[in-house]
């Protein structure tokens, strides 16, 4: 049977609150369970935020660009490493993306580098209207610092955490809380999903209201269908949402199971020349997928020997993100950084990582692994 990356892994709750959504002919993309996934995650990031459920993290990362005022031409300060629909709403706002390596001790964005920017920036005169860091494969970035910075420079903060949900910051806050606005996903192969969905969460009011109003495509108050600007088809289906009531439910236990097979990983996989991703001091990671950094001096073999291996007895992996600024779409860009994201696409590898992999599928992988190094 092929072991995948990550998979949906469903409650088996989640069908019931599809059929009380169906009994009451809400098939539409608002209604009862919409409003309660909508509560149900603010109250798991500690009930002062407010959520909006979306179709997707991106059209969540659109909405945010834009209520934080990005417009054409302005300049966006985004990771390198991320998925693309983390940076498209980028160029949906005509604006231009500036892409920053990571750092090596947390694989998210390198602060330093962004506050040595910053203050070359402000000097200039050039200061970029947001920065959007990437919660990078379940770990949240250095929310403190980042915040600090935006504040001391006037530059608005958008936090891409599509893939921490579950995870915290130092001190317990949780991913998905930081910034003028986080972004969330809840993409079938993320921790929980909807299917498909996304939501944006915020502690501003002003925020909230004006993407359920350009989410609903703009429509002002009236009678019939009246516009003062455009909007958006974004809002997420109260079908959808009723299947993300059930994940809510199972979410703490779907981290403590990831983050039990990176365990797993982490004592057995122990060989050398694999490196994991680091989780600084602190820092409780959602360990989204298992991501892992092969140096071929050291073990004797590339990463592309592992995944091709893998690849050959059915079980999925996956290399890290391409560095978008080694994206062909994005040639010419500006890059700040050593490469150190270029080195990780090079060498890197998500290991399948789903809360529904059984214990034989987990030793499977790794004896696979085990039984190649050790042929090396």
């Amino acid at each position: 049977m092929r072991i995948w990356l990550s998979r949906p892994h469903m409650s088996g709750r989640e069908e019931v609150y599809v059929a009380e959504a169906f009994e009451s002919n809400f098939i539409a993309p608002l209604g009862p369970q919409l409003d309660a996934f909508e509560a149900s995650v603010s109250d798991f990031l500690g009930g002062q935020m407010h959520c909006v459920g979306l179709s997707s993290g991106s059209a969540a990362l659109h909405l945010a660009l834009r209520l934080v005022g990005v417009e054409a031409g302005d300049e966006v300060w985004i990771s390198s490493m991320t998925f693309a629909g983390g940076i498209f709403p980028v160029l949906y706002m005509g604006a231009t993306p500036v892409f920053f390596d990571l750092d090596p001790a947390s694989w998210t964005i390198d602060v330093g580098l962004l506050g040595e920017a910053l203050a070359k920036a402000a000097k200039a005169g050039k200061l970029p209207k947001a920065i959007v860091p990437t919660d990078l494969y379940g770990q949240s970035v250095d929310l403190d610092a980042l915040e600090a910075l935006a504040a001391e420079y006037g530059v608005r903060l958008v936090v891409d955490s599509a893939e921490s949900l579950g995870a915290a910051h130092r001190g317990g806050r949780k991913c998905g809380t930081g910034g003028d606005a986080s972004i969330l996903s809840f993409n079938g192969n993320k921790i929980i999903t909807t299917s498909g969905g996304g939501m944006l969460v915020t502690r501003s009011k002003e925020i909230a209201d004006g993407v359920r109003f350009l989410s609903t495509q703009a429509r002002d108050p009236a009678p019939h269908y009246e516009h003062s600007t455009f909007g958006y088809n974004y809002r997420l289906s109260n079908v959808c949402a009723a299947i993300g009531i059930g994940q809510m439910e199972v979410l703490d236990n779907r981290v403590a199971t990831r983050r039990a097979i990176n365990d797993r990983y982490r004592s057995e996989l122990n060989l050398p020349g694999i490196s994991f991703m680091p989780e600084p001091e602190g820092y409780y990671s959602s360990k989204w997928l298992t991501a892992i950094s092969i140096d071929p001096q050291q073990a004797g073999r590339t990463r592309e020997d592992i995944r091709g291996m893998l690849m050959e007895h059915q079980i999925e992996s996956r290399p890290l993100w391409k560095p978008m600024h080694m994206q062909p779409l994005f040639d010419g860009a500006t890059y700040v950084g050593a490469g150190f994201d270029e080195h990780l696409f090079e060498t890197g590898l998500c290991l399948p990582s789903g809360s529904d992999m059984t214990e034989a599928q987990q030793a499977e992988v790794i004896e696979r692994i085990q039984t190649l190094m050790t042929k090396a």
